[in-house]
Formats: structure tokens, sequence, C-alpha cells
């Protein structure tokens, strides 16, 4: 059986959409009906109906408007093909096409449009140009469903050599011409018909359902199913605002709508409608807040005020709501905030809803510091035990935890881990181990030096490389991915000039952390770390020097781009927020590389010094650091920081028997302390202490003993001798916990460290008591963490600190003063040989000079002879005027312990 085709010409009003691009083919009823006529290939035939154009009113006397008309000769008509299926088929397919149709009669003018009352009539096709469509003459025609157009439309055709548009819908410009637009929390019926109306003006057409093709969303509020879908597409959600300056510029013909500069004028704010609260947000950062929340277009009041429709909670320091919130309340974490504002849309509630935290691994441990027994031996080894789970989550290694003698297997209790190291025979006997003994006891299984040290270059390594992938993953990749809601949040080139070559130092380092597993695992003394990092060397001075020196100008960017962009500034308090970032700043995870060198260097110089002669790995670390240091000669010398050289030159010469190694330009002093021991570690009970942290490490000096003579100078000149002893020179990568001490009646203001030295096979317990009047004892205990952590590449430096129980650790205070303890403390103090407080002819100061004026001439010396006498100075003005031995430190270091280059920036 044959199809039947019917061709129609659509002539109401309801068959088209104001767009004859995207229209809708409706049923047909008695009022509105279909020319056509039943053909067996009806595209090529249409009804013969003839089309004229008139002007009315003002449009008559527009002479552009009437030169306009005679350049166009065509309009489109579109055209329904129905075609009939299958007999007994329901459907028909309906096809849509554009016919154009010739315009022979000339336009007409007229100023009373009752002359044209024929919309019966099949014989013409009549269009309407006017002017104002809020006319007499606009209401006459729209009732008598004449097709209008006004000026900008007819203008537009004419200019582009376009036909005349066959609209259903009163058309006056094109100023919206292909777009959807969608509505959504309207309440007031009559605005919104006056907002479809002009949208049909303009060209635009309106979708009751969104979807897809919806290209605008217009939104009184940021409520409902329609905002969400919106928002997850990444389609634009505008205020009404948006149309009503449209229609102001509908005269425009140069103007669209849905240019992107335009409308982002009436973007949705992501709070409007909100009332937002903060709970648990310091004063500063409330205000910050508070100031956004307005600038995005919501409100906020107190907590606790009903009409607040969102509580947003610092999550990190609320443990307990206020009050129970009724279930119009969202209570939701502060990502949800800045979530919102990075998309510049107001996130689902739903994935930032508050939850109470709990820590059950934090009851543990207070439960397990808590327990006390009355036997000292039991005590020590309560002690070790405490330590021991102190210091076990800092300990990182890919290889198999600390293992006993198969014969020991059962009598292994937790104080062993003090003193049991995994070493590659341990691992191998764990794959061997036999039946236990239950007589047998645990043996400690010794490790060196040099395999000590090793394996904290694999940790910090393997930490810095976690640091590099967190910056990528949470920073970089987000930040340069396409389809971003929003749009993208940064361009092209602030992503480079803040990320630089870090993806190239993470390959490299990555490879470099990858080498050092594999050698770890199949350890040997005779193995080679040197080898790695000679492997590499090239790969490390491209990477690196790119990005150091440019790193004041990759800080910079941050700090301007998070000031002028607020997307940017959300982006970064999401994520800096985030357990990855250990709730440090992306310039702090950013400055990692800068230090991560000198750090390799110290490693490898503690690694060549448990090295011994014969190892063949002893030329090749020297070879391998002098490798690291030549990728430090490349790195600007104006990265110097002169104020913080100058400090360490103080503190070398307040001490006595300073190691001359302290000095380097990668260094720098952050804070110093005055404290009393109060154990046996690493000084006698009772002493005082002063503690000069650095970026990398923790010089200790005690007081020094009062002595009979003083200081004689070369000169012969005498001073003061200084007023501090060296006591030990610490790396922070030794320090595995950091302990702050409940105060009690026995302990007030203290605090410990477990330190871990290569050379010690159990953890060494340092405690003090602070003594000075402007130390706060908690500023001080996060800033020595976030040292350490980022010594050893860690990033959640709050880890470090571990609340504790003084009693569970034996530590007291409370016979600091007593009279007894000092009689005693002076005891110790005569009883020891008081010569070494008189030599001074081997300290570092002495070593300095001579060989500086060794390398002098007769007639040098005698200058600086002369100019030192006027020079010379106490002890305690040293820090503001410095010896002539001080000034020419770095060319003596040059010479003697190729410690400092001529052009390099970071040095050993």
């Amino acid at each position: 059986m044959a199809d039947t085709s019917i061709v129609t010409l659509c002539t109401a009003r309801s068959l088209l959409d104001s767009s004859v691009y995207d229209s809708r083919i409706a049923e047909t009823t008695q009022d509105h009906t279909f020319l056509g006529l039943a053909l067996e290939d009806g595209a090529d035939m249409l009804p013969k109906v003839e089309t004229r154009i008139v002007l009315v009113g003002a449009a008559s006397r527009n002479a552009a408007l009437v030169k306009a008309l005679q350049v166009i000769r065509v309009m489109e008509v579109p055209v329904v093909k129905i075609r009939e299926g299958e007999a007994g088929a329901e459907e028909k397919m309906m096809i849509k096409s554009i016919v154009n149709m010739d315009i022979n009669t000339p336009c007409m003018m007229t100023d009373n449009v009752q002359e044209f009352n024929d919309e019966d009539s099949t014989d013409f096709e009549t269009v309407f140009v006017l002017t104002d469509f809020d006319s007499p003459d606009y209401s006459c025609l729209y009732k008598r469903d004449n097709r209008i157009v006004g000026p900008p439309v007819v203008l537009r055709c004419a200019a582009k050599d376009e036909p005349l548009p066959f609209s259903c819908r009163p058309l006056y410009s094109t100023t919206m011409m292909n777009l959807s637009l969608c509505f959504t929390g309207f309440r007031n019926k009559e605005e919104m018909k006056n907002l479809v109306n002009l949208v049909h003006h303009m060209g635009g057409t309106i979708r009751k359902d969104f979807s897809t093709k919806v290209t605008h969303l217009i939104a009184y509020s940021t409520n409902g199913e329609k905002y969400r879908l919106a928002v997850c597409l990444g389609t634009p959600i505008l205020t009404p605002s948006w149309i009503h300056k449209a229609w102001e510029r509908r005269d425009d013909m140069s103007f669209h709508a849905g240019d992107e500069e335009f409308r982002t004028e009436f973007k949705v704010p992501p709070f409007q409608d909100c009332v937002l609260s903060f709970l648990g947000f310091s004063v500063e950062e409330k205000v910050n807040m508070e100031e956004r929340t307005l600038k995005h277009g919501g409100h906020y009041l107190e907590v606790g005020d009903e009409r607040c429709t969102h509580m947003v909670v610092e999550e990190n320091s609320v443990k307990e709501l206020p009050f129970v919130p009724s279930k119009k309340l969202y209570v939701v974490k502060q990502e949800w905030f800045w979530g919102s504002i990075q998309m510049d849309a107001r996130a689902g509630e739903s994935m930032y809803l508050y939850e109470k935290n709990d820590s059950p691994a934090m009851k543990k441990a207070v439960s397990l510091l808590s327990l006390t027994t009355p036997n000292s031996n039991r005590k020590r080894r309560r002690l070790r035990d405490t330590l021991a789970q102190l210091t076990k989550e800092t300990e990182i290694s890919p290889f198999p935890p600390p293992r006993k003698r198969p014969s020991a297997e059962h009598s292994l209790s937790m104080g062993s881990l003090l003193d049991i190291s995994n070493t590659p025979e341990t691992c191998k006997a764990l794959a061997e181990s036999s039946k236990p003994s239950r007589s047998s006891t645990s043996i400690v299984s010794k490790q060196s030096a040099r395999w000590q040290v090793s394996k904290e270059l694999y940790q910090t390594e393997s930490n810095y490389v976690d640091i590099l992938n967190t910056v990528l993953q949470l920073f970089k990749d987000p930040l340069e991915k396409e389809g971003q809601v929003g749009g993208p949040i940064l361009a092209q080139e602030e992503i480079k000039t803040i990320f630089g070559s870090i993806p190239d130092i993470y390959d490299v380092h990555t490879r470099i952390k990858s080498d050092l597993e594999e050698l770890l695992s199949d350890w040997s003394e005779d193995k080679s770390v040197g080898d790695i990092i000679l492997k590499y060397s090239k790969e490390l001075v491209k990477a690196y020097p790119p990005f150091v020196n440019f790193f004041e100008m990759t800080k910079e960017t941050i700090v301007r781009c998070e000031k002028q962009n607020p997307r940017f500034h959300a982006f970064l308090k999401i994520n800096q927020a985030k357990p990855e970032c250990g709730r440090q700043s992306l310039v702090d995870l950013l400055i990692r590389p800068v230090q991560r060198l000198p750090s390799v260097v110290l490693l490898l110089n503690d690694i060549r010094k448990h090295t011994s002669n014969d190892n063949p790995d002893k030329m090749m670390l020297e070879k391998a650091i002098d490798s690291l240091k030549e990728v430090m000669t490349h790195i600007n010398e104006d990265k110097r920081k002169t104020e913080g050289q100058k400090q360490i030159f103080d503190v070398v010469y307040e001490v006595d028997g300073c190691p001359a190694n302290l000095l380097s330009s990668h260094r720098s002093l952050v804070y110093r302390v005055e404290t009393i021991a109060l154990g046996d570690q690493p000084c006698d009970r009772g002493e005082n202490v002063t503690l000069f942290l650095f970026n990398d490490c923790l010089e200790i000096a005690r007081k020094r003993h009062k002595v009979i003579n003083t200081f004689k100078s070369p000169l012969g000149q005498t001073r003061p001798p200084p007023p501090l002893k060296h006591i030990t020179l610490m790396p922070l990568s030794q320090i595995r916990r950091v302990l702050d001490l409940q105060d009690t009646e026995e302990c007030v203001n203290a605090f410990a460290l477990v330190v871990r030295p290569p050379t010690e096979q159990e953890n060494l317990l340092f405690s003090f008591q602070l003594t000075g009047e402007d130390t706060v004892k908690s500023a001080w205990l996060r800033t020595l963490c976030r040292h350490v952590a980022n010594t050893i590449c860690k990033a959640d430096a709050e880890d470090m600190i571990q609340c504790t129980d003084p009693d569970s650790l034996q530590v007291s205070t409370k016979d600091m003063d007593s009279t007894l303890s000092k009689a005693s403390r002076a005891i110790k103090k005569t009883s020891k040989k008081v010569t070494r407080a008189f030599s001074f002819t081997k300290t570092p100061k002495r070593v300095i000079q001579r060989a500086f004026m060794a390398n002098s001439t007769p007639d040098e010396k005698t200058q600086r002879l002369m100019s030192q006498e006027n020079r010379i100075c106490s002890s305690s003005t040293l820090a503001a005027r410095h010896s002539p031995s001080m000034v020419h430190l770095p060319s003596m270091f040059e010479r003697k312990y190729h410690t400092f280059s001529r052009s390099t920036t970071h040095l050993i």
C-alpha cells in the first residue's frame, strides 16, 4: 500500500513556536486549520497565497524600513509533511522543512489597521510592521491573530540578505533568537506572563520542563530540582533583570542577549534567599565569611535566630551543637560555603551536612597513657610501651614490620618494638619462620646507622612525593579541568605561573623514590645510594631552578589571585581544609621544593659519615652531594635571607662549641625558648637549657657553668666566655613525636620530645619546662611541629602533637625550686672537671680565626689586628657587631669545608 503525504502550511499562532528552527507541531483545532494538499510528493507544491507587508503608523514614515523592504523579496515559510504509516498504525511521521515564498506585492502603508480586516481571507498572508508593541494597534492585530514583526527584524534581514522570518508570534527583534529559557521559583503569575511575552517578542522560546535543550534558567530562588539540574549541567542561571535589560536594548541589531559578557552581570548569586549563621569560627574568619555572604547575595544573622536557613559549622572546632536544629535549618560544614562561592552557585546541602566527629583512636591512646603500675621495672616497661605507641604512626615504610627471632614469637611485648627494627634479614626470617618456643626470649636485631639514615632518606622522599602529588591532584588538575562549573577559575597563564615545573619535579622524584624502595627492599651494606642521586642529577638541574628562581613570583600570583578572585579564594579554602593538605596553605606546600634539595644533601652527608672508607658508595655519595650542590648553584644568589644568616652567626658566637655546619644559607632561625631540663637526657635534670629552633634542626645548649678565668683573645684582649655551652645539634627528622604534657599539681608548663637518633636502638625522651614568660606553650609546640613536618615531608603537622598525662611518662616539675634539689645539682656541677671550660683552642671560632690569619699577608695581618682591637666586643653585643672573622666566614668555608659557593643559594 502506497504512503499518502500531506503538505501543510502553518498559518496559526499555536502551530509554531516563536523560533521556527525549534518549533513543535500542535494538533489542529477548529480555530487553527492546516492549509494543505494531499500529494504523492507534496514537498514541491504549496497553496497559492499572496504575501504582503504593511507598515503601520510610525513605521510607515521610516525611510530606512521602506528601503529595506525593497531588498527583501522572500519570506521563509515552515512546511510540515505528514506521511501516513502502514494500515492500522496510529502514529504519523511529521517532517518539518522550510520553503521560501516570493514577495511580489510592494509594501503598503497605513495609519489605520482596521482597513485590513481580512483575517479570514485565504488569498493574502499579511505581515504588519509596528514600532510599538504596547500600542492599541498592536492589541487589535494580536487579537485578530495577524502576523506582527518589529523594525529590527526587517532591518536585520535586509542587512544580512536573509529572507523575512515566518513567525506565528509577534516578533519585535532577534535579540534572543535560538535561546531556550525555563523558569523556576516564580510565584507571581502576572510577572512571569509578562516575562514570557518579552522573551517571545525577542525570538526566544520557553520550555516548561528543564532539559538539555534549555540554554538559560531564569530563577527567583536557589531551591528546586530545576536549579540543581542547571548547576550540574553548567546551564547559566540568571535573574529576571536579564530579560528586562535585553528588552531595553532590543533595537540594537548588533546585540544578542546570549553574549557571555552581557549575561555575567545577571547571574543568580549563590546565596540568594539564604540567611546564614556561623558557628565555631574565629572572629576574623567569621567577619570575612559574613562579608562574602553579603557580596554573594545572602544575609547573615546570629546563631540560633529562627530566620536562618543555614548554619555553617567549623567541623574541626565544634564538638557539640548549642541547640537541636529545626528540620528547616541546614547544618552544613564550611566546605558547603566555600564550594558555593567556587561554583558561583548554591551547592547541594546533602553532601555537606555536619555530623559529630568522634575519635576512637584518640580514646584508645588516652586509655593507654592513663595506665599506671607501682613497680619501677614495670613503669619503665610501660614508658617504653607508651613511647612506641606514640611513635608508631610516624613510621612510614614499605617494608614488613619489625620481626623478632622465630624462637621468641610468643614473648614479644609492646616494649620490644623499641628495640627491634626491620632489616632484610629479619624480613627473610619472617617468611622462613618456624614453630616458636615458649621458653625463648626476644633478641635485638641491630641495624647499622647507614641503614637507618638510608631508610630515613626513603621515608622523607616518599612523603615529599605524596605532597607533590597532593599539589597536582588537589590544586593543579582541577584548575586545568575543562567544563568547570561557572567557567575556568584561573587563566592558563596564572596556572602556569603558580605551578611552573612542579610536574617535572614530581616525575623525577617519583622515580627516585621507586629506586630507593627497590634498594632498601633488598638491602646490603655495599648497595649504592649515591648512584641513584647521580642517575637523576641532570634532570634535577633542569627541573628545579625554573621553579625555585621564580618562587617569589609564584607567591605573589597566589596572593593577588586570591584577593581579586573570590572563586579562587573559595577553591583554596576548600582544598586547604582537606586532610591531604594537613591544613597547610598552597604556598606552604609549594615551598617544599625550595627546601627539599638542601635536606637531601644533609641526609646524604649523614649516610656518608656512616659509610666505611672501603665501601664503593663512599665516593659515589661524595659525587652525589657535589651534583646536588651543582643544582643549587643554578639558583639565584638573591634568594639568600641576609637577616636569617645574621641570626645564625649570633647563635654561633653565643654558644660555645657550636658546630660549624650550622652555618648554611638555606637555614634560618625560627624560635628561641628558655627551658629547664626535667630528665636525664639530653643533660642533667635541673639544667637551664636554651632551645634554638631552625627550619630543619634544633640546637640544644645549656647555660654555661661559672668559671674562674675569662676568655683571652689572640689580640690580648679579654672578654667573658660565651654564656651557653653546646649539647647537641639535632636534625628535626629525629623527632618522632611532640608531647604536650597536661598541667597538674606536680607538672606545670612542660613538654617532651620523643627522639630516635640513627645510632640508637630505642627511643629517647627529652622533657623540659618552659621558663620564659613571653613563651606561649601552644604556639611554641605548633611551630615546632610545623617545621618537623616540613623536614620529614609530612602534610599534617597537627598529628605530631600528642596531649599526654605527665604521670604516665614519670615527668614532674614539683621539686625544681626546692633547696635540696638546688644543692644536689650544685654538687653534680662542682664534681665535674672544669678544665674543658678553659679550653677554647679547638672551638670552631678559633679554627676559623687561625685559618683566616694563616691566609693573610703580614701587612694585612697588621691592618686587621689594628681594626680588630676597635671592634672586639662582649658576647652580649656580638649579635649586633660581628668580628672580622665573621665577615669572611663564607670565603673560609668555600676553601676549607666546601660549604659555601660563589653562586649558590642553598649551601650546606
